[in-house]
């Protein structure tokens, strides 16, 4: 029985063409080799798994080589390449600086420099994880790093730069490896599978990629764990079950259930997931990637930003056409305040049902709050008809010369009159076409009469017409008070809606509210809403706004939290619902207290200069 060799090990790169997502690297190293402008340090630095060893070794084998192909690649067939490759060449070292980090480990390696290779050009010295030497090792390697003999190349790899010394990444040329992207991982897996003659669905390898994040060490030991459990037969059912991870088409299907407000469906969902062994808050996560990846599918600019399979893509596509863009935006945030407390929260489990149900309420909330204008925009359409139905009646056909002057037609109430004045209004003449004058006998026409149409001046307020009584624009409330949404007036519009409610308010009217609001805070436990609002009293910097003192910046996040609840309370108590709260950060006024007789006396001699006379001219003491 043959010894099974790991994926990672088994197809690890050999040469430069075959390392995966590090073009920019690969290309560099070869333009060196081919200019001969090879540096003396190399530092590889870059997340785990993206081929810095591997880099570090190819090289390394590379510039020994002595027949190098066209392109800047070591032959494999030279003596070089094959001592190399056998793990026989003494022109090679590498040492693990995890577990070789000591002083007397470096002055080893700078003995070993000193002595010149016997055959090929250069003596290459990888130092792996090198960031993990202590100082004392990195001290002694300076100079050495600094001043190396013509034919020592040093390269030093590690996932760490920012612990190594700056006086070690001056002497060095940094090649930064980059993070593998998904399509490069998914397209070497699929290499392989079609090499070791396994079957696999190209969705199953997107997930592996995925779940690699970046490293193709990772996605290889996860491709070999599956193949070894679905027995060479890789399909995105066995992908999403070995990785324990959720599939897509739960989102997909809960995302339907969210825009058809189906709170039912939803919440039974989000059970048969917790069933089946998946935390809460990685579900909230998922669902939050979800709805930025259907945000995404909207424009096909930035539908390149999903980095899903080519079917997985399609069905973004497809539902992202079918949700507004409204929904997904409201969803997103309450997704990620849910996220936000969902630690701290000790019902979890409530927090993420909680914000399914507004998630369903979203289309409701925002049709109400359409409503009002819709209202108001009809009842213009409808007055603009009016209008127009009324200059269009008056007379267009009259035989002859008018004998009198046209009556002027009515004008709604809705225009303001034009007051009458010295010189006659400009009329506007309006003439028929030949195909609208009926033909007298003889073939003769009759005269075509000219109407004069007065024309109304309407006033332009600031370059726009106002015609009616044009409401200001209704406010959406907020998502956090749905259950106000459902009680309605006697009229059938929502109590929270008001389109004209900018009734003018106190500053006493403001206070009293605001100690209500405060004792209520104070009833239900929050002791810290209580004492904020109770230590500041509010003031009006306008009409409308509302200004609050602050101390600090946690003052302001608390009440910035409270926010939303406040102003839902405030607005219909004193029906204006265009107020507005700002913030006022102050510096807390400090009160130096005396405890001593010492510190009392001199603060009254501060007061009275001629206390201290007296006490001199007494020769009075302090008392202790």
């Amino acid at each position: 029985m043959e010894n099974f060799i790991v994926s990672a090990r088994k197809y690890r790169p050999a040469t430069f063409e075959t390392v995966v997502g590090q073009q920019h690297i690969t290309g560099t190293l070869k333009n060196a080799i081919r200019n001969n402008q090879l540096a003396q340090a190399f530092l590889f630095c870059g997340p785990r798994g993206v081929g810095k060893t591997t880099c570090a070794r190819i090289l390394a084998k590379t510039i020994n080589c002595t027949n190098l192909t066209a392109e800047q690649e070591a032959c494999g067939t030279c003596e070089s390449c094959i001592s190399f490759q056998t793990g026989h060449s003494f022109n090679f070292h590498e040492l693990d600086a995890a577990s070789n980090n000591s002083v007397d480990d470096i002055r080893s390696l700078i003995d070993q420099v000193r002595i010149p290779p016997q055959a090929g050009k250069y003596k290459i010295y990888i130092i792996d994880e090198v960031h993990m030497l202590s100082a004392n090792a990195f001290n002694a390697f300076l100079k050495t790093l600094e001043e190396p003999p013509s034919y020592a190349i040093f390269i030093l790899a590690t996932t760490e730069k920012h612990k190594i010394l700056p006086t070690i990444l001056s002497r060095c040329q940094i090649f930064d490896f980059n993070r593998i992207q998904v399509d490069d991982i998914s397209s070497h897996l699929n290499r392989i599978a079609i090499r070791e003659n396994i079957s696999v669905e190209a969705d199953g390898l997107h997930i592996i990629a995925q779940k690699a994040d970046g490293g193709l060490r990772d996605a290889l030991s996860m491709f070999d764990q599956i193949v070894s459990y679905t027995n060479k037969n890789l399909t995105y059912k066995s992908v999403i079950d070995n990785l324990n991870i959720l599939d897509y088409d739960y989102y997909f299907k809960l995302t339907t259930f969210l825009t058809a407000a189906d709170v039912s469906n939803s919440l039974v969902l989000f059970d048969e997931i917790l069933n089946n062994g998946f935390d809460g808050n990685n579900f909230i996560n998922g669902l939050a990637s979800h709805l930025r990846n259907l945000l995404v599918a909207k424009d096909p600019q930035t539908t390149k930003l999903l980095e899903v399979s080519e079917n997985i893509k399609q069905k973004y596509i497809s539902q992202s056409q079918q949700t507004a863009v409204g929904f997904i935006l409201t969803a997103l945030n309450l997704a990620n305040q849910c996220d936000l407390s969902y630690k701290n929260s000790k019902n979890q489990r409530l927090q993420v049902e909680l914000a399914l149900i507004k998630m369903c309420h979203i289309p409701s909330v925002i049709q109400l709050a359409r409503q009002p204008q819709a209202a108001t925009d009809n009842d213009q359409i409808k007055k603009k008809t009016n209008v127009s139905s009324t200059v269009a009646a008056a007379p267009a056909d009259v035989p002859g010369p008018p004998a009198s002057p046209v009556q002027q037609p009515s004008v709604p109430q809705e225009f303001p009159q034009k007051q009458p004045s010295a010189a006659p209004e400009p009329t506007t003449p309006v003439q028929h076409t030949a195909a609208s004058v009926p033909t007298m006998p003889g073939g003769n026409t009759p005269p075509v009469a000219k109407i004069p149409i007065p024309t109304t001046r309407i006033p332009l307020g600031n370059g726009k017409i106002s015609i009616g009584n044009t409401k200001p624009a209704t406010m959406i409330p907020s998502l956090t008070n749905l259950d106000r949404a459902a009680e309605e007036e006697d009229n059938g519009e929502p109590k929270y809606i008001k389109g004209d409610a900018r009734e003018q308010f106190t500053i006493e009217q403001l206070i009293l509210l605001w100690n209500q609001y405060a004792e209520r805070a104070k009833e239900m436990g929050r002791i810290n809403i209580y004492t904020l609002m109770s230590g500041a009293d509010p003031s009006l910097e306008g009409p409308e706004v509302i200004s609050v003192n602050v101390e600090h910046k946690l003052q302001e996040h608390l009440l910035q939290e409270e926010m939303v609840d406040l102003m839902n309370f405030l607005r219909p108590q004193l029906k204006n619902f265009n107020i507005s709260i700002v913030t006022k950060q102050v510096a807390r006024e400090v009160v130096n207290r005396l405890y001593t007789s010492t510190e009392k006396y001199q603060y009254l001699v501060e007061k009275n200069p001629k206390l201290e006379e007296f006490r001199r001219r007494f020769n009075l003491d302090v008392n202790p």
